[in-house]
């Protein structure tokens, strides 16, 4: 049985963030969307590439309404890295996600096998949701290099969404 589903209320989502403050899902008043971008964490080059696109790219999901958090297992030390390492400055990084929240979420489980990787980590996704907490759209993956939605698309998407009253889909 999945957890998450379009037209559903989502999990609860609680994370401390790399620049000091907690995050709370519940606490969200956006426009239009919260959009919550999982990631693997410090160790991935992908998620540097696509983090670093969407840095770019933040302004203009704020101007349609949608707030954005980025969330990863990994703890506050390599979390703090990545903002050090990467050019993310412009997002909010959640860290500390535990496997069993991860779960919760859907969300795909992968054991460490390369030394720089954690022990355990999560697979990448990415959660649009509806400021009643429903789930309008979700894009969850078992691999890091599969299918990543891009992000021009989802700017282009939500115009649409917004313009056409579009409803979630996916439901049954």
């Amino acid at each position: 049985m999945k957890n998450t589903l379009p037209k559903k209320e989502v999990p609860g989502l609680i994370v401390d963030t790399v620049n000091g403050m907690q995050w709370e899902l519940r606490d969200q008043k956006p426009e239009n969307f919260t959009m919550i971008v999982f990631y693997r964490g410090l160790h991935c080059p992908v998620c540097k590439k696509y983090l670093e696109e969407l840095n770019s790219k933040i302004d203009k999901f704020r101007e349609k309404g949608v707030s954005v958090i980025c969330v990863s297992g990994d703890s506050k030390e390599r979390a703090g890295k990545t903002v050090e390492k990467w050019d993310v400055e412009n997002l909010v990084i959640g860290y500390g996600l535990a496997p069993e929240d991860a779960r919760k979420w859907d969300l795909y489980i992968s054991e460490g096998v390369k030394e720089e990787e954690p022990e355990v980590f999560f697979e990448p996704a990415i959660f649009l949701i509806k400021p009643d907490f429903t789930l309008y759209a979700a894009s969850v993956q078992s691999m890091p290099f599969f299918a990543r939605p891009k992000f021009d698309d989802l700017l282009k998407a939500v115009d649409f969404v917004l313009e056409k009253d579009y409803p979630a889909r996916g439901e049954a």
